[in-house]
């Protein structure tokens, strides 16, 4: 046996036989990347870097910009101004600073948030050298993004090489210093630690530290998650921004474009991840925009899914917005999707039920049992309620007994939980009309 073989048993790993097929989950991503790669190459088209030959291309060629000189050193900045006319996907850049700043604060759990303006808030984004982060990953390309009135502003400060990453980290440092919060797309788990480690390493203060931020991927996932097949960017782009991106470098193909341009010295092998970068930005901006409307109640009712509109609630009710949850879930109870309206009927009879409001939780759940006379949710707090509040043990019993008798699909515990309930109200109802003569 050889050695690896021998340390990958000792540390639990597979050992691969000689001619043994491999995983079939990798044969499967192998092919997901073919067919990326095949669907952006046209039938019949030249090898993918027959497109660079014939010579380098300056990067300025090919991308708006220029090299910036610093006190740290030199490196290559790109700036783009996009108008409150200009589209991006169904969303006019014109109509992303009207963010509710509540809803934002609430989105991020941190009500600091609720007291900035829209214009203080910084988008950022990273390219870089590795997917998995860690010490040696180093970030190239760092995409930053605000609002200038109507207008919304992206800036690009590209290290060319490595011995650019100080004069960059510095100019970010400048770039940062008035803005009041971060919003990024995993950027809690990836870019912001990327970029402290950075800081340390190159001797400068991080100035990310202690700012406020929001992370878009954890109230994408939370609120719009549940019906999509995935919560990237991309598939969030599609969905919600009606945005499709045409051509677009894949992320796992970024690494090795840097790579390429540092032997080679051709701009148009980063033209494709600048254009990618800066779409990453503006999303990030309109997805903001669109969960602020979501939970402020500014899209138009009849176009938001009826699960997205109880997802807020849930979220509303878990920040202790109480009354805004009240309001959404009303409007719910007659939700053509009966699984939303079933849903909302259980949280706002719960709601209800916690303020002591008894009356409007047992209508909702008298309603729910018209519905569906079989319902356990309704049975059971019906049963709560006619034990515990009027002492009405028959009625009581005949809701458990009704479900337990004719409900086809019971859990082992449930069935227990009932059965359970059963016998103390019935050991209840003998203590109340005691047999004659005992």
């Amino acid at each position: 046996m050889k050695v690896k073989d021998r340390l990958r048993r000792l540390t639990g790993e597979r050992i691969e036989t000689p001619g043994s097929p491999p995983d079939k989950e990798v044969i499967t991503e192998l092919r997901k990347k073919i067919q990326a790669i095949l669907e952006r190459s046209p039938v019949g088209s030249t090898p993918k870097d027959a497109r660079y030959t014939g010579g380098s291309v300056r990067l300025e060629q090919v991308i708006t910009g220029e090299e910036v000189r610093t006190p740290q050193g030199m490196f290559f900045f790109s700036r783009t101004v996009f108008t409150d006319t200009t589209y991006h996907g169904i969303m006019r850049i014109g109509d992303f600073p009207r963010i509710g700043m509540d809803s934002l604060g609430i989105l991020a759990k941190n009500p600091v948030i609720s007291l900035h303006e829209p214009c203080h808030a910084l988008f950022l984004d990273t390219e870089t050298t590795g997917l998995s982060g860690g010490t040696g990953t180093f970030p190239f390309l760092v995409g930053l993004g605000w609002f200038e009135g109507d207008h919304f502003i992206t800036c690009q400060l590209f290290a060319r090489d490595f011995s650019e990453e100080k004069a960059l980290l510095s100019f970010l440092q400048e770039l940062s210093s008035d803005k009041k919060f971060l919003v990024t797309f995993n950027g809690k788990a990836y870019d912001l630690p990327l970029l402290a480690s950075r800081y340390i390493l190159n001797r400068l203060e991080d100035p990310f530290l202690g700012k406020e931020h929001l992370d878009l991927l954890h109230p994408c996932r939370r609120l719009l998650g549940h019906r999509l097949e995935n919560t990237r960017l991309a598939t969030l782009e599609s969905s919600i921004l009606g945005l499709n991106r045409r051509g677009d470098i894949p992320g796992f193909e970024i690494p090795q474009r840097y790579f390429d341009w540092l032997r080679r010295r051709d701009g148009r092998l980063m033209e494709d991840v600048f254009e990618h970068n800066r779409i990453d930005v503006i999303s990030m901006a309109a997805i903001t925009k669109h969960l602020s409307d979501l939970l402020d109640g500014s899209l138009a009712t009849q176009s938001v899914p009826g699960v997205d509109l109880f997802c807020v609630a849930r979220l509303h009710l878990e920040r202790g917005n109480t009354d805004a949850s009240r309001s959404l879930l009303e409007g719910l109870l007659c939700s053509p999707d009966t699984g939303v309206a079933k849903q909302a009927r259980e949280t706002l009879s719960l709601l209800h039920k916690k303020a002591g409001r008894w009356n409007e939780a047992v209508v909702i759940w008298e309603k729910m049992l018209e519905d569906d006379v079989l319902d356990i949710f309704a049975s059971v707090e019906l049963a709560k309620w006619c034990e515990h509040r009027v002492s009405d043990y028959d009625r009581a019993i005949q809701l458990v007994s009704r479900v337990l008798e004719q409900h086809p699909f019971l859990s082992e515990e449930l069935q227990w939980s009932l059965e359970y309930r059963l016998r103390r109200l019935l050991r209840r109802t003998l203590r109340k009309h005691p047999t004659e003569g005992s």
